[in-house]
């Protein structure tokens, strides 16, 4: 049962890096729980506009950027909910210049009528 749950857990997360790295909000929204919260680096995001906009801003700001996880550690997994903690790197483009950055993660998603939704994104800069 463990490892079933851990299966079904690491591909919602590959498929949210999947839906952040298609740049269109409305695929991450699919992913999304109606109660997400998001704490990034600047700002707390606390409803779905708020989140789109800061994502939105983001992908404005880097352009064609590149999201991805690494080394992911899955911290708590049941049959209700389950946390990860990762290191987040980005590459994209700055006003023409190539860019690149990274920070740690923590994403909590939550299974809501047999489907697993992301809750909970936090992410500080390392650099």
């Amino acid at each position: 049962m463990e490892t079933l749950l851990l299966a079904e857990v690491e591909v919602m997360l590959e498929r949210y890096i999947a839906a952040t790295n298609t740049h269109d909000f409305s695929e991450v929204a699919k992913l999304l729980h109606e109660g997400a919260v998001y704490w990034f680096s600047d700002r707390t995001c606390t409803s779905r506009a708020e989140i789109q906009a800061y994502f939105e801003h983001a992908w404005n700001v880097v352009q064609d950027e590149v999201y991805s996880a690494l080394d992911v550690q899955w911290i708590a997994v049941d049959e209700h909910a389950a946390t990860c903690i990762y290191t987040y790197h980005y590459e994209g483009w700055i006003n023409g210049r190539q860019a690149s950055g990274k920070g740690r993660a923590t994403n909590v998603f939550v299974k809501q009528e047999g489907v697993w939704k992301l809750i909970h994104e936090h992410l500080s800069s390392l650099e």
